[in-house]
């Protein structure tokens, strides 16, 4: 599980710098690449909160002291 949250954090910031190489390389008003990559992030963020909920949930993640 751990494993997996770290990929999906790492997925989630790969896409944030490829908007940002989007948002600087695309000239002109017409950017729906960086929007596409950001739309992306968000997606991969919800989904990894909505994963981490239901494993909470599911008891796949359990508090240490």
């Amino acid at each position: 599980m751990r494993i997996f949250v770290v990929l999906m954090l790492i997925a989630i910031i790969a896409s944030l710098g490829s908007a940002l190489v989007f948002i600087y390389r695309d000239q002109g008003p017409d950017k729906t690449r960086a929007v596409k990559a950001l739309s992306f992030r968000v997606g991969l963020s919800f989904g990894l909160f909505l994963l981490l909920m239901a494993a909470h949930w599911l008891g796949w993640i359990v508090e240490r002291l």
